[in-house]
């Protein structure tokens, strides 16, 4: 009989202990998700500068990757040509709109001379006309003080190209509408002049403009080099048919 009133007494007050302690399981339970919370939002933050550290490392990988085949690209075209080739870094590059000029890492204790044809894994760049002890200044093909003797890789038209003052444009002047010359066509160094070695890719002719009422065509060419992307360039060493006294100042327009 009493163990009948016990049992029944406790199954009255169990609900009622529950119900006290529900407030301290609540408690324990808010605090476990809090603190799972936190270690959660710790672990994210953790997980999130790892993420980010790997990324800038990834960066530095890509641009490592990148030099890495520019390296390798100049290093294919040396070798492809007889003439001897000295690998320099552009380190400034002139602002001046009216100017398309670069600074390169070498200089006279180098052996760079002014004149000196300089250009990338795609074709000629421009040529050196300040050459300094630890550094030289060299104007670019686009410049449009510049001009360069080229020819006609299709069928050996001679012509001179004339710099613009635009990042990759340059254009043919005084040449006849009924001269042989299409888009498409590839524009080399002539080799005279003697200042830049016969056979450099200089240009490709991009668009031609005939006018029956005027005597000569308007003719656009892209460089060939990458004027406002390469960070090496190539720096051909003085050989045979170059020479050093040569002019750098523009040749005549009316000159073919």
């Amino acid at each position: 009989m009493f163990n009948d009133i016990r049992g029944f007494f406790t199954l009255v007050i169990y609900p009622l202990q529950s119900i006290a302690s529900m407030p301290d399981e609540l408690g324990f339970w808010l605090d476990s998700q809090l603190n799972s919370h936190q270690s959660l939002v710790d672990e994210n933050k953790k997980y999130r500068a790892e993420n980010l550290l790997l990324k800038a490392q990834l960066q530095k990988f890509t641009s490592l990757q990148a030099e890495n085949i520019r390296l390798r690209s100049l290093l294919k075209s040396s070798r492809k040509l007889q003439d001897q080739m000295l690998i320099a870094e552009t380190i400034t590059v002139d602002l001046d709109p009216y100017k398309r000029q670069i600074v390169i890492n070498k200089g006279l204790l180098s052996g760079i001379y002014a004149g000196q044809p300089i250009l990338d894994a795609y074709g000629i760049m421009g040529q050196i006309i300040h050459p300094g002890i630890p550094s030289s200044t060299a104007i670019l093909i686009t410049d449009p003080s510049h001009a360069i003797p080229v020819q006609n890789n299709r069928n050996g038209l001679r012509t001179i190209l004339y710099g613009t003052g635009s990042a990759n444009f340059l254009e043919v002047q005084n040449l006849p509408n009924n001269a042989d010359i299409k888009e498409g066509d590839l524009l080399i160094t002539s080799g005279l002049g003697g200042r830049f070695p016969e056979g450099y890719p200089v240009a490709v002719v991009t668009e031609i403009k005939r006018d029956p009422g005027q005597p000569f065509a308007q003719i656009t060419a892209e460089a060939s080099a990458h004027l406002e992307q390469s960070r090496e360039v190539l720096l051909v060493i003085e050989s045979e048919g170059v020479s050093k006294d040569s002019s750098a100042e523009r040749e005549q327009k009316d000159e073919p």
